[in-house]
Formats: structure tokens, sequence, C-alpha cells
């Protein structure tokens, strides 16, 4: 995030004395990124942010991985993984099933309609896209309301929580960076603004309003961390709320994208999927495929043509709409298509004929590309439904 906002008190000097009323001094944290080469922002606390009363160790699920051998395309049923009558008692934070992962990024899955408990993630950021469902993200910025088709992007180490709204359950789909995720460079000036040819622009970027201020103490907050045998989690006691921010300035904030601002760059043959592309991090790109015009060349092919992928594995989770290219494999609202590199993929039998004149295509889906091979989590094992690779083979319907 690249963008500066300013929420709440602040004093009119960086690094200088601010008090509260009382005559107590605030106590100054610069939140910033890349060894103070990054984005930052500065945050002022009523109490120590530093301080912790006991830590013992948490564990933050069945984070193992499987290898994809033999190597095949799968279609992994998301649905499959929560039955709806659990949901009130499963939360966003701890209740991930881990679908897909390697060492640069995590995709897990998620039906919840409890509160979460208070969660940092210390080892890099995350996008999660609310599949259904609202609620609020509490974070020590503020609060971030969220609706179904949101991207909630949680910047390294920011402590908060999730409460869903009562009713309609949160189903959320959630992309674990083992880094920063952040608008592609391509669509930035040299001073970090989006570009007109940007599919979205800063008016779609929503950080925070107002600072959350909450009481307590002896709070508890969970943190997900490295650890010698790779990802592992701390429970800390702190000895105040962490919501404690009186105000802040800068340009490192959570914020929520819809995928409905997305919009699509369309042509006259068919566009490839840098296109779409929403967000990148290492080694691993985001993309928004959404309803929109299709190729309009009198000869167009409206459908994807079929493509190798040399350099990464693909991964498509099927949001909403008529996915045409995917249309008699199975796949539905909820599913996930992972190709892997070394698999040539593209439409199924029939789908390329049957687009032939399509003017508009009304599909909506959240594409991950990740540059170094994707292995299952064990809620992908879960949920394969152990077929899809044969597909190509069969049959148009």
């Amino acid at each position: 995030m690249a963008y500066y906002r300013q929420v709440g008190q602040i004093p009119p000097k960086r690094h200088t004395q601010f008090r509260a009323e009382d005559g107590a001094l605030y106590r100054e944290e610069l939140m910033g990124e890349e060894g103070f080469v990054g984005d930052s922002a500065l945050l002022y606390h009523r109490h120590i942010p530093s301080a912790v009363l006991a830590a013992t160790e948490w564990e933050p699920g069945d984070l193992s991985l499987t290898p994809n051998r033999p190597l095949i395309p799968r279609h992994l049923r998301l649905p499959d993984l929560f039955a709806a009558s659990d949901s009130a008692a499963v939360d966003v934070v701890t209740g991930r099933r881990l679908v897909l992962g390697n060492d640069d990024v995590r995709i897990s899955y998620v039906v919840a309609g409890a509160p979460s408990p208070l969660y940092r993630n210390a080892i890099g950021d995350e996008c999660v896209y609310l599949e259904s469902g609202s609620g609020t993200v509490e974070t020590v910025f503020g609060v971030l309301p969220f609706r179904p088709g949101d991207h909630v992007v949680v910047p390294r180490a920011t402590t908060h929580r999730w409460l869903p709204d009562a009713g309609e359950p949160v189903r959320a789909y959630v992309i674990e960076a083992n880094s920063h995720i952040t608008p592609p460079a391509r669509y930035l000036s040299r001073f970090g603004q989006l570009l007109e040819q940007a599919p979205y622009c800063e008016r779609d970027l929503h950080g925070p309003a107002e600072p959350l201020l909450r009481t307590g103490t002896e709070v508890e907050i969970l943190v997900k961390h490295r650890g010698p045998r790779g990802v592992t989690g701390t429970r800390h006691v702190v000895p105040h709320h962490p919501f404690d921010v009186v105000g802040w300035d800068g340009c490192l904030y959570p914020y929520t994208f819809n995928i409905a601002d997305f919009e699509p760059i369309t042509g006259r043959i068919h566009q490839p999927p840098p296109a779409h592309q929403l967000f990148q991090g290492a080694n691993f790109v985001i993309c928004n495929f959404v309803p929109r015009k299709v190729d309009y060349h009198p000869l167009a092919i409206p459908v994807p043509y079929y493509h190798s992928n040399v350099d990464s594995d693909e991964v498509m989770f099927y949001c909403g709409g008529d996915y045409a290219a995917r249309r008699g494999s199975g796949i539905a609202a909820g599913s996930v298509s992972l190709h892997p590199g070394g698999h040539s993929h593209g439409p199924q039998p029939g789908a390329v004929e049957r687009s032939l004149g399509a003017e508009f295509f009304d599909e909506l889906a959240v594409m991950v590309d990740t540059f170094r091979p994707l292995q299952l989590g064990e809620g992908g094992v879960a949920a394969d439904d152990g077929d899809y690779a044969g597909s190509w083979s069969r049959a148009g319907s």
C-alpha cells in the first residue's frame, strides 16, 4: 500500500511528545516493512505495545503438505470440507483448513459463524476473499466492514479479529503469503499512484475510517510465526487490550477491495491472464475474472486457448456465474481447479464450439498463479473429487 492515510489524533511532528489530556505520554510505534525502507505507519498507543505477561506454544492446525503425485490436474470441492451445522462453532482464524501450499503461499478455506480470537500473522500478508457472508474485521488500525466479494488485505503482524454478522456464515478463501501483497508494479507510477490503465484505482480501496478503542486486561493474542520446522504459533498474554491506538498515519494499513470494482480489460481477441491481475506477492500473483464483454473479432474464440504452465501452477477458485471453459467437468461455485506446471490445460471438450459467437461471459473467479509447485494440504486431499484429470478425455456435454 503506497497511499497515505491519517486516522484519529496524531501530533503535528512525528517522533515528538504527544500527550493525553491527563498529561500521560502516548506510546509511538513505527510499524514498517523492509527494514525501515518500505511502507510504514506510525501508531500512537495508550499503553506500551511491547509488554507481554506470558507466552505459550500454540499449534495453528494441520499444515502438513502432500506432493501432487502423480502429477495431475485436480478438482477440489471446498464446500465438502464444512457441514453447515458446524459453522456456529467455527471461526475464520482457527477453523481454516489448508487446501494448497508451498514455500511462498498457503491457500485455506473456512466456513465460520463465530468470532475469532485476536490474531497476528507474523509470516506475511493475508488476502482473504469473502465468497459469502458479512461482518467486520476489528484491527489495531480500526474497523473494516466486509461484504460478499471483498478481498480483505491484512498486512503482516497486524493484530486483528474477525466478527461475522449473525445469520449467514462467512465463507472465506484465505491466501496467506510469506511476503507482502501489493498492486502489480506495472499498475503504479514511479511514486506509487495507480495509473490510468490499471483496472482499479485508489477510490476502490477502503481502509479504516476512525480509531477503535477497546479496554481489557490480560488479553490473549494468537501469533503465527516461523519456527525451526516451518510455520508454528505462540499464544501471548498482554497486560492491556491491543486496540488502544488513538490515531495513526502512513501508507501501511489493512483495506478492502470488492471484486465488483475490478474493471475488466477486454480486446478483439482473447486476453491472457495478466490482463486480470489484481495483486502480486513473492513468486505468486492474484487475479480476478469478472463478468465482462468478451472478444469481438468476427472470428474470435472467446474461451481460453490450451496452454501449458511452463513456469507456474494455476489455481482457480470459482465464486459464481457460469464458467464456460469448465462446463462438463463438475466445476461449480466453491470449486477449486489445480492445473500444475507440466500439464497443458484449457477448455473441456465442446466448450470451444459452444463459445463461438458469445458476446458476454457471466463468470466470477479468483485465480492464484504460483511460480513454485503447489502441494496438497489436508483440506485439499479431503476435497479432491478424484475424477477431474479424465474430464478432457470424455465427450463434451
